[in-house]
């Protein structure tokens, strides 16, 4: 009984005596990572890489504006942009977009003729650093009634 009574009393100062241990003060440092680096040339961001128009009647001329930023340190030059088809008809800008200027490019689908999913493929060239960007709109086209 009186090593029942010692041995509760002993587990009962050694807990107590782990509770009462302090942490120390911890400090919180904030690391703060450094700016991404500019690229050396240009350099072609899309605001989104897809876009969906849903569903659309068959016939329906749709149209969509991608934006794009040149995020580089040299003007960036677009020298073509093709499409999948001829159904699909792009528009560009022709003069350089300079460092930090934002510009667009517009894709007009015209769905005659066409049914069911399409996914059409806008590629760009450039003489940005990322070499050729593509792009793409998707739809579903349904029959018009």
């Amino acid at each position: 009984m009186k090593k029942t009574l010692l041995w509760l009393l002993f587990l009962l100062l050694g807990s107590t005596a782990a509770m009462a241990q302090t942490k120390p003060d911890s400090t919180v440092v904030e690391v703060i990572a450094p700016a991404p680096p500019v690229p050396a040339g240009p350099s072609i961001v899309f605001e989104e890489a897809k876009f969906d128009f849903g569903t659309i009647k068959q016939g329906e001329v749709v149209e969509h504006t991608f934006l794009f930023t040149n995020n580089g340190s040299q003007p960036l030059v677009i020298s073509n942009v093709r499409t999948t088809c001829g159904c699909t008809v792009p528009t560009w800008p022709k003069t350089p977009i300079q460092p930090g200027q934002t510009a667009e490019i517009t894709a007009r689908f015209n769905s005659a003729g066409k049914m069911g999913q399409q996914n059409k493929v806008i590629t760009i060239d450039s003489n940005a650093l990322q070499g050729t960007t593509q792009v793409i709109i998707a739809t579903k086209i349904v029959a018009a009634q």
